[in-house]
């Protein structure tokens, strides 16, 4: 049995620091909308319980790839005795807070529930997921959503889907380092959606990302001649909002050959979810 499926990229429409939890962890407040922009995911299921990539990164060790990691925590959970072959074409950045290694977890346990027949639902499933990162649980879950917590306190919304030009300056920004960061704002007052939809709203990140990574300041500045830059997540790649996919196009044209880029419409239900609902 096989199985294809996408895992999509994410967008950070804001990012608050609202506190700090007694054991480190950070309060956030944010909203995250899907792109029609994915990594594809194929999964076949193996009789002798192994599961192993299929496809070579020199980036990431296969222990430490969250899709491997994903299935392997599922096949724990579950008690089952099958294997999987996971393959992962990658088209969304590394390191770009895109959320491209939390999307592939994400879709691996969607997918294997099935090919497995494990049984599980969306909340079981987004448990599992929360178990290896804070954003797995709202590629699981595949609506746009206000989300508080750590990340994991999740509201669905409804948000327009319009059109995006993400830009990655080629750079791979370490989280934990922005989170150590002595400069960045953690004390952001809480605020509603409302406040959001009338113009409030900030990555608290941008300015400590671009003060550290000169490339992201330099293609934030670029982006802000087009339209208004905003950071995704705590990575390097930036975005801004456009009226058409044409317009998008038009900026893409004058993108310099130094950095990368594409143009993506928002989803409310992530294209895993329309695929998943579709079969």
């Amino acid at each position: 049995m096989m199985l294809t499926l996408p895992a999509p990229a994410k967008l950070n429409l804001f990012l608050h620091i609202t506190g700090r939890r007694a054991d480190g962890y950070h309060l956030l407040q944010t909203l995250f909308v899907f792109l029609d922009f994915c990594d594809e995911i194929s999964l076949a299921v193996r009789a002798d319980g192994v599961i192993r990539r299929t496809t070579a990164s020199t980036s990431v060790a296969e222990a430490a790839d969250l899709s491997v990691r994903a299935a392997r925590l599922l096949q724990q959970e579950t008690g089952c005795r099958l294997g999987a072959d996971i393959g992962v074409l990658k088209r969304i950045p590394m390191g770009g807070g895109l959320g491209g290694g939390s999307s592939d977890a994400a879709t691996v346990l969607q997918g294997l529930n099935r090919l497995w027949q494990c049984g599980l639902d969306d909340d079981q499933l987004a448990a599992l997921g929360l178990q290896l990162g804070a954003d797995v649980p709202v590629f699981v879950r595949g609506h746009a959503a206000w989300a508080e917590g750590i990340g994991e306190q999740l509201t669905p919304v409804v948000v327009p889907e319009v059109w995006y030009v993400v830009i990655h300056p080629r750079v791979h920004v370490p989280t934990a380092e922005l989170f150590s960061a002595e400069d960045l704002t953690r004390n952001c007052p809480p605020i509603k959606l409302a406040a959001f939809h009338n113009g409030l709203g900030v990555n608290v990140f941008q300015s400590v990302v671009e003060k550290r990574y000169p490339e992201v300041a330099e293609a934030s500045s670029w982006l802000a001649r087009h339209a208004k830059a905003v950071l995704t997540g705590s990575g390097s790649c930036l975005f801004a909002e456009v009226s058409s996919e044409i317009e998008g196009t038009s900026i893409l044209q004058r993108l310099p050959e130094k950095w990368f880029g594409f143009v993506a419409k928002g989803q409310v239900v992530s294209p895993l979810q329309q695929r998943l609902l579709s079969n």
